[in-house]
């Protein structure tokens, strides 16, 4: 009969740590290292699994997926082991990569650790496309920052309550400068600002293109239904989760982007706290802006009205029941005394139970 290999594999940039279990055997049959190049270590990998099946796995981290995608293509089973699923011992205060590589060989001999779910290469661009869009947003924010700020030191201060408008931008393109580089220095961060603007721009408008593409388009037109969500959103529910089957209910669902509150139990003790915060912290973003739509009483207003056009009754009559609940728990839970960001949260975790819901088509049991 075949043994079963179980690889372990430490990845970094430069090299892999590897350690090979066999069978029910408790000690390694192989321990070494090899350089971080993708075919060398799928033919490592191969040379095993020719005498048997074989099971191989990595930490996620700075391979991404393209080792796990090459071990694939080779016919060998490669899982990608979230991060927060390996245990860390304190007690040992000992951490190397050869301890890590085996750590990870027990635990695939254990079937433990679970298993990221693997993008298609299409939803991994679109990802990635949306993320730098994050990103252009976070530097367009610091640069708002840097002018702001250097007007501030130069004694300039906008009165008014609501800056960035167009007013302001003529208030601030009207000032007397003193010296002349700060003429230069206002010059170079408004042109920056504007610069980034205009990109910003135009990827909002190749994301939308992308979510109205045969790819996307029934998916996200179905998310766009509820309120608070829109294409940008909506693309990103669907390219980072994937296949929403693989939750069984909502709560999973709920848990895996760390809306779920924290427990200390112990004895007869029981007390919650704060959400989690574990899993994807870009849609539990995501979710939790959309839901400041919901701190108000309102029925589907014009340009959701709009967006819900084409869709069935069936998942219209779905994210209004949406509306109507999650409305209702943010004014009740502020009436409670709840602050509002509190509210928020919690709604955003009910609003991830009802994405489950349209994803899997399970419109009666959110």
């Amino acid at each position: 009969m075949s043994s079963l290999f179980y690889i372990g594999m430490d990845v970094h940039k430069e090299s892999v740590r590897i350690a090979v279990l066999k069978g029910k055997g408790k000690e390694t049959v192989y321990e070494g290292t090899l350089g971080n190049n993708v075919e060398k270590i799928v033919r490592f990998v191969r040379f095993y699994a020719d005498k048997g099946p074989t099971v191989a796995g990595y930490e996620a981290g700075c391979m991404g997926y393209t080792l796990q995608r090459a071990l694939a293509a080779a016919e060998v089973e490669c899982r990608v082991i979230p991060p927060n699923k390996i245990p860390r011992v304190g007690s040992q205060r000992i951490k190397t990569d050869s301890r890590d590589a085996v750590l990870i060989a027990r635990m695939l001999k254990n079937n433990e650790g679970g298993n990221i779910q693997i993008p298609t290469a299409d939803d991994e661009a679109t990802r990635d496309l949306l993320r730098c869009r994050d990103d252009l947003k976070v530097e367009l924010h610091r640069c708002k920052q840097r002018l702001s700020k250097f007007l501030l030191r130069l004694g300039f201060v906008y009165g008014k309550e609501h800056a960035w408008t167009m007013e302001h931008r003529k208030w601030m393109k009207g000032l007397v400068f003193s010296h002349p580089l700060h003429v230069e220095t206002f010059e170079q961060y408004y042109a920056l600002l504007e610069t980034l603007e205009e990109r910003l721009d135009r990827m909002d408008r190749r994301i939308e293109e992308l979510a109205a593409s045969e790819a996307y388009q029934e998916k996200t037109a179905k998310l766009r239904c509820f309120k608070g969500i829109d294409s940008l959103t909506a693309l990103a529910l669907v390219c980072e989760v994937g296949d929403y089957s693989r939750f069984s209910d909502a709560q999973a669902f709920m848990s895996y982007v760390g809306l779920v509150p924290s427990e200390y139990s112990s004895g007869g003790k029981r007390r919650q706290g704060g959400i989690t915060k574990t899993g994807n912290t870009h849609l539990r973003n995501l979710l939790i802006e959309s839901s400041w739509h919901y701190r108000y009483y309102g029925s589907a207003s014009t340009a959701l009205k709009a967006r819900r056009n084409g869709n069935s009754e069936i998942v219209i009559e779905y994210t209004d029941r949406a509306l109507r609940r999650l409305q209702n728990k943010h004014v009740r839970l502020v009436r409670r005394g709840k602050s509002p960001k509190t509210a928020t949260v919690a709604v955003a975790r009910e609003l991830a139970g009802f994405v489950w819901g349209m994803m899997t088509e399970n419109y009666g049991r959110t």
